[in-house]
């Protein structure tokens, strides 16, 4: 706890030491709670517009996009540090001075870059990559933090033109951030990275190449982790990639890298995991693409259960797995059943939609269309009967209805 005697500056040091510990114990929240204090104490210590106060802002907004993920409040903690400082340093500022300035501009730049990537707006880090060559020329960064810098600038950067469409690009930043990991002598982004150039091969339509990053990506991650996440997700990948082939050679692996990914994603998860049901749905549709129908619907009917138990009796992913499974007893000619699980969709959509919703107006024409079926047109009509004929005892007279004498004591 600070204490109230301590002088302004001396809690302004304490504040930076409990920051710099919440940080490495990875106590986010009491991070971000004290890097707030840190931004209050430079104002009271050093005023308005100083470089310390930019320094407390930087902080903060890299704080909140880091351990929280919140792109605006990061992108307005670093506009409010970029604006406290100078859009150019004199050539006569102390060299110390310029370093400290271009290191905190390189941060907010980082940082916006960051926001901007979950916002959906510009990008900021060809910004931070200049500020990155002026420190280099200054020797304010040290070499290790430099690459480990410019790795993170080509890693968004490649992100940043993947999503306008600026695909060589993209992957002349891939590769500029493998070289860099070949540098620092860390393979933990190399799998990542690969999945990145994978994506973008194939959203140019280069799904052989996307393939040949897949199996790397693949390789990498078991050689880390036989049975970890990292690769069940690379398997997954691999499963929808060889999927989509128009070769038919490709469906063994397809189907391989499923159960791959299903088995791993189970073990370590457990099969309510709403991954786990992503992944089975993804491998069924792959079944009834295949010809595999029995095995699709068998599958689907043992995950009913466990969706209803994940996402609820009315919830989306049970009316889909509904369908699908009513969708093949009808091709299977199976109309009774069919009638009877699209039913059940229909019941859940309109709980879940309302009865004018497309979706359940589509079921609903199923169901009639369903119902003017000959054998279960005849059910419901033996049904209707039932209903409507008079009860039992409006047909039978009573004992008393023609004088019949009930008394058994009498003669």
């Amino acid at each position: 706890m600070v204490s109230s005697e301590m002088t302004p500056e001396q809690k302004l040091a304490q504040c930076n030491s409990r920051v710099q510990y919440f940080t490495e114990s990875e106590q986010f929240d009491a991070c971000i709670q004290e890097t707030v204090r840190l931004v209050a104490l430079s104002r009271l210590v050093y005023g308005d517009g100083h470089l310390k106060q930019a320094q407390a802002y930087a902080k903060l907004a890299k704080a909140y996009l880091k351990f929280k993920g919140w792109a605006a409040q990061a992108n307005e903690h670093a506009s409010r540090a970029h604006s406290l400082l100078p859009l150019s340093v004199p050539s006569s500022t102390p060299q110390e001075e310029r370093v400290a300035r271009l290191s905190c501009l390189l941060s907010t730049h980082q940082t916006q870059g960051g926001a901007a990537l979950l916002l959906g707006t510009e990008s900021f880090f060809n910004k931070a990559e200049g500020i990155l060559g002026e420190l280099q020329e200054l020797r304010g960064v040290n070499p290790e933090e430099s690459t480990k810098t410019e790795f993170d600038i080509s890693t968004n950067l490649s992100r940043v033109y993947q999503r306008q469409g600026r695909s060589a690009e993209a992957l002349a930043q891939c590769q500029k951030a493998l070289e860099l990991q070949e540098e620092m002598g860390e393979a933990g982004s190399t799998c990542s990275i690969h999945r990145d150039m994978a994506a973008i091969e194939q959203a140019r339509g280069s799904l052989d190449k996307a393939i040949e990053h897949l199996l790397q990506a693949h390789a990498i991650a078991l050689s880390q982790s036989p049975e970890g996440v990292e690769g069940a997700h690379v398997a997954h990948s691999l499963a929808l990639a060889y999927s989509s082939a128009a070769e038919p050679h490709h469906n063994d692996s397809a189907a391989r890298y499923f159960e791959e990914s299903l088995r791993v994603y189970r073990s370590v998860a457990g099969p309510e995991d709403a991954t786990v049901l992503t992944v089975l749905d993804d491998y069924c549709r792959f079944l009834l693409q295949t010809g595999h129908q029995e095995r699709s619907v068998a599958l689907q009917r043992e995950s009913l259960a466990l969706k209803r138990s994940a996402f609820g009796d009315l919830s989306a992913e049970v009316a889909e797995t509904l369908q699908l499974i009513g969708g093949v007893e009808m091709t299977q000619g199976q109309m009774k059943r069919a009638h009877k699980t699209m039913s059940k969709c229909l019941e859940v959509q309109i709980a879940l939609f309302g009865p004018r919703h497309k979706k359940t107006r589509a079921t609903q024409r199923t169901v009639n269309m369903l119902s003017q079926v000959p054998e279960i047109s005849a059910v419901h009509r033996r049904e209707g009967n039932l209903q409507t004929r008079p009860p039992f005892c409006a047909v039978v007279p009573s004992p008393t209805a023609k004088g019949i004498n009930t008394n058994m004591s009498d003669p």
